[in-house]
């Protein structure tokens, strides 16, 4: 079993006018609150983020299967999720396109068969295709089935580098909306390299989709983002996005029915490794972002370029490294 737990950061929000929820989570979208759509806030993560079974075998020279079964785990959509990715070791928040390429990061039932070898596997999933509901402990099956299909295949083509590209049918993925599906698709570029004595840099360049059935309109994400971790005590990161999201997804009470609008976020930070002690290894941050909204949206957010500070604490075991790659269904290394 494997959990990942992110603190909540405290933040000082610069600036005024109008500020929906934490000036540091803007943008954020995605999941439900009592039956409201969260926007401008960061959802919870699960207390059981996988619980899984993964099976791998030889067949031949170069050659092996793999069966992975999870009560809660990952189907093969997207890249490595935020939450393991090198690259955003050090970042406390989700990236606001979060929900076009790794959302489905926590999965309730999932069933995912692969071939691979030792530079490239191929993926394909079942699995169910609702977003988990509020109750954040329990296991979310009712009234679920294995409705939705994905294929995945990753390419390794050096030890620095992993290539991914990505196809997934989400049957009625939002509680809220459950008459409504898409399709998502994307490709990422990873890469890690030694920095230095003791350090890393690791980098990710990922493009992720989302076309709601029927809809005929497609919603593109780009995300590039870095973490150098300088010595194994100090790190820098940063992260840049872009993302296209509705006004439903903005929750934008005066917004033309199906309007869409161009938005964007710029994230840098410092992170500073503490003692560690009885297993754990903390830490302390800073991260500052500036948001880009467009100037039909400039009433609602207060700004063309609304910005917030955020100060976080960071508890990891002591074992995990903060830039080591985790093993993803998915990822040969």
């Amino acid at each position: 079993m494997r959990t990942s737990r992110r603190g909540s950061p405290r933040s000082s929000s610069p600036g005024s006018g109008n500020c929906r929820g934490s000036r540091w989570l803007l943008l954020q979208t995605g999941e439900s609150n009592r039956g409201v759509p969260l926007h401008d806030h960061q959802h919870p993560h699960d207390l059981f983020m996988e619980v899984a079974a993964l099976y791998r075998r030889a067949v031949a020279k170069n050659l092996g299967v793999s069966l992975y079964l999870a009560p809660v785990g990952e189907p093969a959509v997207g890249p490595v999720a935020f939450p393991h990715r090198p690259s955003a070791a050090n970042d406390p928040l989700a990236p606001i396109s979060h929900h076009w390429q790794d959302g489905t990061h926590i999965t309730f039932g999932v069933l995912t068969a692969g071939v691979f070898t030792r530079t490239a596997n191929v993926e394909v999933s079942w699995f169910n295709g609702r977003e988990p509901n509020e109750d954040r402990t329990d296991f979310d099956y009712a009234g679920r089935h294995l409705d939705s299909y994905s294929a995945r295949i990753s390419l390794n083509p050096g030890p620095r580098w992993s290539l991914s590209g990505w196809y997934a049918y989400l049957k009625s993925p939002e509680g809220l909306h459950p008459d409504e599906s898409l399709h998502r698709f994307g490709v990422s570029a990873l890469t890690t390299r030694p920095f230095r004595k003791g350090g890393l840099w690791a980098s990710a360049l990922i493009w992720g989709a989302n076309d709601p059935l029927g809809s005929g309109r497609l919603s593109n994400s780009v995300v590039l983002e870095s973490n150098l971790d300088l010595d194994g005590m100090n790190s820098i990161f940063g992260r840049a996005e872009y993302v296209r999201k509705s006004a439903e997804d903005l929750v934008v009470p005066a917004g033309p029915a199906g309007a869409t609008y161009d938005v964007g976020a710029l994230a840098l930070g410092y992170h500073r490794a503490l003692p560690t002690g009885r297993g754990v290894a903390a830490g302390v941050g800073i991260r500052g972002a500036v948001n880009f909204v467009p100037a039909s949206l400039e009433g609602v957010y207060g700004s063309r370029t609304p910005a917030g500070i955020a100060l976080y604490l960071t508890l990891r075991p002591a074992r995990v490294p903060a830039g080591g790659m985790m093993n993803m269904p998915g990822m040969s290394h």
